[in-house]
């Protein structure tokens, strides 16, 4: 165990502690006030955290003792928190007629090319063969799953079909009198509930340019607002604003949201486990995208679908709705070396070698290659996500052999843990000397260095606008803490105020502090460089995302020294 202090921009001073305990127990101890903690990954499985000791401020040394000790006790009864995945039955991939040898040059490959793998369950015969993760991002987190969602939301569609709720050719203008123009045009009067699910409504991509989720107006009445050039059902044209429509129009017959209408009819019967769906200011779920589940909810959801909407002997999704969607519904493109021009369905994607999908942004994907009685479910992080499918085929795809010749299924999952590099550098600089402990100010941030030890622990405050976020970095080892929602200028970092992440940091010269910043429910990773100007009178922060949905990916901030050069 060792302590530092911080110094505050106030002047005042902050106590931390850090602690070794199970990695285990580290969820819940993020669950437990008024601790705030910060949990620390090595490549080696050791844990431990920096507590930040305000919630425990003023006690005696005995009670803060009785803390801790409680911490200790919690990290040796927790450990079987995370039980592994039994929702599919465990078999090792040659039981199921799959090459091994193969399937590690595939993992090899996508860990060396990739721009970060995230999470990867490989299912065969309704089997799980393999299960592969990238630290610091681990199988027990949800992950963002940005246009994944859109599968989900085809199903509850689906399921609202069975049930009479509605049908494929009711008109969208049926479920909003209210909120429809004075004078619809006749393009708009024809929008059918299909024509949202293929992605052919008729607009063109100049009038979608115009919508925008982030504001408090209504969704619905400005989805209907806009100009209908063509006939729907007749042009493909990816859209994001009609999956939020299927999702309205679902809130609409059932009275609740998307999600509350999928927990006991999906996600209880998948075992898919506190689901989370962002919403709208109307507190209708975005439908298109927002929604958070795991890697093995992911893989459970798609061996669900290739069972034609089977689960355990309960009909999830009606088999027929199953074919249609996941069928090509739609033409979208001639490339036969794109799976992006294979054909759509209903908010799925047809790929080459007679497979299908769903995906989202930076490599979200959900395969089911029928053929080969194969799922395979990936959260990645990477701006290439044609790379992640062409690795698919040419790797993975012959280690498919005959499921039928296979012996019986036995023996374990393949399981391979790696990791996302740490940032390496030099143990501490002579510059650290001149800015410990004094805040750097700019326009939009505020940072302060508050600890500089020999083996490479960097302790720093990050303030934006009345928050503080007091972070660890070590050139050795994960830390996890809560981090800002920063981003680019014009653009949502999709955070939320804050959002967990897992830190490395070194000093890699000797007035240059670099620092990475995984946040390991998303795809994005945030990288800080803290350049000193010689005297340390000056900071420049240098920022960059690894992927962005606008595009625009650097930005740099100066800040100057708020106190006296010492």
């Amino acid at each position: 165990m060792m302590s530092g202090n911080a110094h505050s921009a106030t002047g005042g001073s902050q106590s931390y502690l850090y602690l070794q305990h199970h990695r285990n127990c580290a969820e819940d101890i993020h669950n437990r006030g008024p601790l705030a903690v910060a949990t620390v990954c090595s490549e080696t499985e050791g844990f431990s955290d920096r507590i930040d000791c305000g919630g425990i401020a003023g006690l005696p040394l005995k009670s803060i003792l009785s803390v801790l000790l409680g911490l200790l006790i919690l990290g040796a009864v927790i450990p079987g928190a995370f039980a592994v995945d039994q929702r599919l039955p465990a078999a090792s991939p040659s039981s199921m007629a799959v090459d091994e040898r193969r399937v590690d040059v595939f993992l090899d490959r996508l860990s060396g090319e990739v721009d970060a793998m995230h999470g990867l369950v490989l299912v065969r015969g309704g089997h799980r063969i393999v299960e592969a993760s990238w630290a610091p991002y681990s199988p027990e987190r949800r992950h963002t799953l940005y246009s994944l969602s859109k599968s989900f939301t085809s199903v509850a569609v689906g399921m609202a079909v069975d049930e009479g709720l509605l049908s494929l050719d009711d008109t969208v203008l049926s479920f909003f009198p209210a909120e429809a123009p004075a004078e619809p045009g006749r393009n708009l009067r024809s929008m059918r509930v299909r024509d949202l699910l293929m992605m052919s409504t008729g607009h063109m991509a100049e009038d979608l340019r115009e919508f925008t989720f982030e504001t408090d107006e209504s969704l619905v009445r400005q989805f209907l607002a806009l100009p209908v050039a063509l006939k729907p059902g007749t042009h493909f044209l990816y859209n994001t604003p009609a999956t939020y429509m299927c999702s309205a129009i679902l809130t609409k017959v059932t009275g609740g949201t998307l999600l509350d209408y999928l927990r006991p009819r999906l996600f209880e019967p998948l075992g898919i486990i506190d689901p989370v769906w962002d919403a709208c200011a109307d507190g209708i779920n975005y439908g298109g995208y927002g929604l958070h589940v795991r890697t093995g909810d992911i893989a459970v959801f798609g061996q669900m679908l290739l069972q034609g909407g089977l689960w355990k002997g309960r009909r999830i999704v009606p088999e027929s709705y199953v074919r249609m969607a996941t069928a090509r519904q739609t033409s979208n493109g001639s490339n036969p070396d794109s799976d992006w021009d294979q054909g759509y369905g209903f908010q799925f994607w047809r790929c080459r070698h007679n497979a299908w999908r769903g995906d989202g942004a930076f490599g979200q994907f959900c395969i089911v290659l029928p053929e080969h009685d194969v799922v395979i479910a990936i959260n990645s992080g990477t701006g290439d996500m044609q790379k992640v499918l062409n690795l698919v085929w040419d790797e993975l795809l012959p280690a498919f052999g005959d499921l039928s010749s296979s012996p019986r299924p036995e023996g374990r999952t393949m399981q391979r843990r790696h990791v996302l590099p740490l940032i390496r550098g030099q143990g501490n600089s002579t510059v650290a000397e001149k800015i410990t402990g004094i805040p750097f100010d700019g326009d939009s941030i505020q940072v302060t260095f508050v600890e500089q030890s020999g083996d490479g622990v960097t302790g720093l405050i990050l303030k934006t606008g009345e928050v503080e976020y007091p972070l660890v970095c070590r050139p050795d080892r994960w830390t996890y803490a809560g981090f800002p929602a920063l981003s680019m200028e014009g653009q949502k970092s999709g955070l939320g105020s804050s959002a967990p992440a897992a830190l490395s940091g070194a000093w890699v010269g000797d007035g240059r502090f670099r620092m990475k910043a995984w946040m390991i429910e998303t795809p994005f990773a945030h990288q800080l460089d803290f350049q000193f100007s010689d005297n340390g009178s000056e900071l420049t922060v240098s920022h960059r995302l690894n992927v962005s949905l606008t595009g625009r990916r650097d930005n740099k901030i100066s800040l100057i020294q708020v106190n006296q050069v010492r």
